[in-house]
């Protein structure tokens, strides 16, 4: 079973699947970071306030809860029933980011595919061996 597990894990599409998963989730937390640190202020800025993952609809606050009504770490944190509308559409962001990111350079990748696999235009292909035997018939009889 060893040897076995040994030659699934060294085929070649395992390895890159691997490569392929830790660089996408690289990847993943740039885009979040591009979102949450760059474009998500500015749409904050654009409509009135600074962080907008903190935009939320609060339904009901835990009983005895005494902290700040308007800090979405703190309620979230004492379980309150929130509607997180900023972090939601902050996630949805990052994913039409990412989903654009990888759409790319799947487009790119296939463009470079393509170009790799038309082959050179092969050279006319000559006589078949019957028109060949026919040519050599005919030439034996003008001989003859």
């Amino acid at each position: 079973m060893l040897k076995e597990f040994k030659e699934f894990i060294a085929k070649g599409n395992v390895m890159e699947l691997a490569v392929a998963v830790i660089i996408g989730a690289a990847f993943g937390t740039i885009v979040t970071s591009l979102t949450d640190e760059v474009i998500m202020p500015v749409v904050g800025a654009i409509f009135g306030g600074a962080d907008f993952s903190n935009y939320f609809v609060l339904l009901s606050a835990p009983a005895g809860y005494e902290g700040s009504m308007t800090d979405y770490a703190a309620l979230k944190e004492a379980g309150a029933a929130m509607i997180g509308y900023g972090a939601f559409l902050t996630a949805v962001i990052n994913f039409i980011i990412l989903a654009f990111i990888i759409f790319l350079l799947v487009r790119y990748t296939k463009k470079v595919t393509e170009e790799f696999s038309h082959k050179e235009p092969e050279a006319p292909a000559g006589p078949t061996e019957v028109e060949l035997l026919a040519e050599i018939r005919d030439e034996l009889k003008k001989r003859a």
